[in-house]
């Protein structure tokens, strides 16, 4: 028996690869199958089934294309309802795979078909479980995810979770290994650790959800407290995962044409595609065209253009550095967004080479910020998370969080020079990029964020050496 964790930092997720035998299971995959099917090659094994924990609401799955590729049978859990030839599995069901067992363990909570997988050894020995969004390490699944397709509440979600985990999960042997669908980083929870394995004995000692002496009010009322709406494509994302969608080879074909400067400029301006830089943010910072958008592939590339940008069948036009559009149109379609028309030739050398128009994001080094720090007709704005501002910030800088840019935009004054810092410079980079492209023309980013301004002669609040 072998069990790969394939983790993708991008979007905090694990898919797993178990063989045994002669066969292989999967799951939840993502949306690109070849290096699935690239494993099953290597180790001379069939991949017979494609396992999902529950409709994912964070990025699209591959069940529907790796089934097509293999013929393996996909599997949800009770209460799943598919556009598509899929098995649904009854509670407790068993699945043989080669010398081993994966047991259904129906877990509702999450959502309403929310299933771990238990994975039992030749002799029927517990030997770790699946999770999905059930169990996360240090957390449990947010339960509000599922409220817009049930006639529930997040809190009565929210107790069924609380049987789940009690009756489900706490009660499998403390060496049990588990294997969550996502670490920390993901939308899905709000207190995931960054390890991405554990026991449930360890999670019954340190994961705040699983106190032995704790209520189901108790749980309610602490799994509940601080939840932030979800991004807006996730209910795209599981809708997507429930209906189908366009093969991957053919969202890939579409979004790899390679366009010289002239044809992108009319592809530009025939359609309503946003123009997504992908670039660093220092380098889109020198040069880029206008209106464009900044989202580095260097940093939470997909998660950022799924919270920034409301949906999913909006047309897109990549700029990447040379060799990387393959990967930018990759990550896209993981979580949903399909409609790439095709990237920049040559990237954005080619557009500049061509002579065409071109704009700047001016930018601040920290000593620039702290020489300029009162100067008239300027606004500081601080783009980080309310979290992170809560924590430690410039004293009397407003907090004007990019994750709601779109929402806050009449708060970001048109009269003023505004000078935006985030953390590091990445975040900073991409709201700098949306004002710009929405108008607001004085726009200056801060080098290295808040990690080098909380060095400098400034007043601050308490605790920013905790940021």
């Amino acid at each position: 028996m072998h069990i790969e964790q394939i983790y993708t930092g991008c979007l905090s997720q694990g898919a797993y690869y178990i063989t045994s035998g002669k066969e292989a299971a999967i799951i939840d995959p993502l949306r690109e199958i070849q290096p699935y099917l690239d494993r099953a090659q290597r180790d001379g094994v069939e991949i017979k089934y494609i396992f999902e924990t529950h409709f994912h609401a964070d990025f699209v799955s591959g069940h529907i294309d790796l089934a097509k590729a293999t013929g393996a049978k996909i599997v949800y859990g009770t209460n799943a309802d598919t556009s598509f030839d899929a098995h649904i599995a009854a509670d407790n069901e068993e699945f043989p795979l080669g010398d081993v067992t994966i047991k259904s363990l129906h877990t509702p909570g999450h959502t309403m078909e929310s299933t771990c997988y238990l994975l039992l050894d030749t002799v029927k020995k517990e030997h770790s479980v699946f999770t999905g969004d059930t169990l996360f390490i240090g957390d449990v699944g947010r339960p509000d995810l599922a409220q817009k397709a049930a006639t529930l509440t997040q809190e009565e979600l929210a107790g069924m979770l609380f049987t789940s985990l009690r009756e489900k999960v706490m009660t499998l042997p403390d060496e049990t290994t588990v294997y969550p669908a996502h670490g920390a980083g993901s939308a899905c929870g709000k207190n995931m650790s960054k390890e991405t394995v554990s026991t449930i004995g360890e999670q019954k000692k340190t994961n705040y959800a699983l106190r032995a002496d704790m209520t189901k009010e108790e749980f309610v009322k602490e799994v509940t407290d601080g939840l932030k709406p979800p991004p807006a494509y996730f209910p795209m994302n599981v809708a997507m995962n429930k209906g189908g969608y366009d093969a991957i080879e053919d969202v890939m074909n579409r979004g790899l044409r390679a366009l010289s400067p002239e044809e992108f400029e009319v592809a530009a301006n025939e359609t309503h595609a946003i123009i997504l830089d992908t670039r660093n943010p220092e380098v889109f910072a020198k040069g880029f065209i206008p209106n464009s958008i900044s989202i580095g592939l260097n940093g939470g590339f997909a998660p950022w253009v799924g919270a920034l940008i409301p949906n999913v069948k909006q047309q897109i036009l990549i700029v990447a550095e040379n060799g990387k559009a393959e990967e930018a149109v990759t990550r896209l379609a993981r979580v949903g967004f399909d409609y790439v028309l095709g990237h920049l030739e040559g990237g954005f050398d080619s557009w500049a080479k061509s002579d065409k128009e071109i704009d700047q994001v001016e930018r601040y080094t920290p000593e620039d910020l702290q020489a300029k720090f009162n100067e008239a007709g300027s606004e500081i704005i601080d783009v980080r998370k309310c979290s992170e501002y809560s924590a430690g910030h410039i004293t009397g800088v407003k907090n004007l969080a990019l994750d709601t840019i779109n929402e806050d935009l009449a708060s970001y004054p048109k009269d003023k020079k505004l000078v935006l810092h985030c953390k590091g410079g990445y975040r900073s980079m991409i709201a700098a990029s949306i004002l710009k492209s929405r108008g607001w023309s004085n726009v200056t980013d801060v080098i290295g964020g808040f990690d080098q301004i909380q060095k400098l002669d400034l007043p601050f609040t308490n605790n920013t050496e905790t940021v």
